[in-house]
């Protein structure tokens, strides 16, 4: 892949015995949306944990835009262009939603005007203003976020990682608990984003992905077992036996 956005290279990780992430490599490329899947225990969201900085790797690289940033912080990657959100929904649920997506674009002032009343910086003001209207949010502005519904707040999270401007936006099952028409939504802004920044997704909904993704990884065992275009993945035959086969 020429150019990629993110590089991953022989990343591996065990607790005891067990080898949770076992020697994965592959490449995430510009303004594409990359998704991994495999069963339950294939190592999902370790693999995401040491891409993101929340462990470090026994060995093995992660580059973004060809520097390595293998075992940086979660803060430090923030800062870097990577941007995660979770499984759970993580927002401040006493807080607005525009107070939300204020404090996460207070990032893209220097460390020299952190000291200023946000009031005061027009940059971070603008970029809540752009954001409320990119995610739809303009009229719960100043709800807290948390009475708003879970498709809201799932919204609301992936506002606060793109207040940031990152190059890398990591996505862990975006439409868990979503209604069909939210997860319908969710999707259509998950690639409408992918015009601007790339994007690595863990989805559980096969037909999502498949209809989603530019690019699929398959883990099992803690094992890259595949990865290619949709119609690849879905006409291999050891994905078929090791994942599809079980639903």
């Amino acid at each position: 892949m020429k150019d990629p956005a993110l590089e991953v290279r022989d990343v591996k990780r065990a607790f005891g015995g067990l080898r949770a992430v076992d020697g994965v490599s592959f490449d995430v490329g510009r303004n594409k949306i990359t998704t991994v899947i495999g069963p339950n225990g294939a190592g999902k969201s370790t693999l995401f944990n040491l891409i993101s900085g929340a462990l470090r790797p026994d060995s093995g690289t992660v580059k973004l835009a060809g520097k390595d940033v293998t075992g940086m912080s979660p803060a430090l990657l923030q800062n870097a262009g990577i941007a995660r959100s979770f499984q759970i929904t993580n927002v401040f649920f006493d807080l607005t939603v525009a107070e939300n997506i204020r404090l996460a674009a207070q990032l893209l002032e220097p460390k020299a005007a952190m000291i200023r009343s946000v009031a005061g910086s027009r940059r971070v003001l603008e970029k809540v203003e752009e954001i409320l209207a990119r995610f739809n949010l303009q009229k719960k502005e100043n709800e807290l976020a948390g009475n708003l519904s879970h498709g809201e707040q799932r919204r609301l999270e992936m506002a606060i990682c793109l207040a940031s401007e990152p190059e890398v936006l990591m996505m862990d099952e975006p439409t868990q608990g979503m209604s069909h028409g939210d997860t319908e939504e969710t999707a259509e802004l998950i690639r409408e984003l992918s015009r601007s920044v790339t994007v690595l997704l863990i989805e559980h909904d096969i037909n999502l992905v498949m209809k989603l993704s530019s690019h699929i990884v398959v883990m099992h065992q803690g094992r890259k077992l595949a990865e290619g275009s949709p119609a690849q993945v879905r006409d291999n035959p050891s994905v078929q036996a090791a994942y599809f086969g079980q639903h």
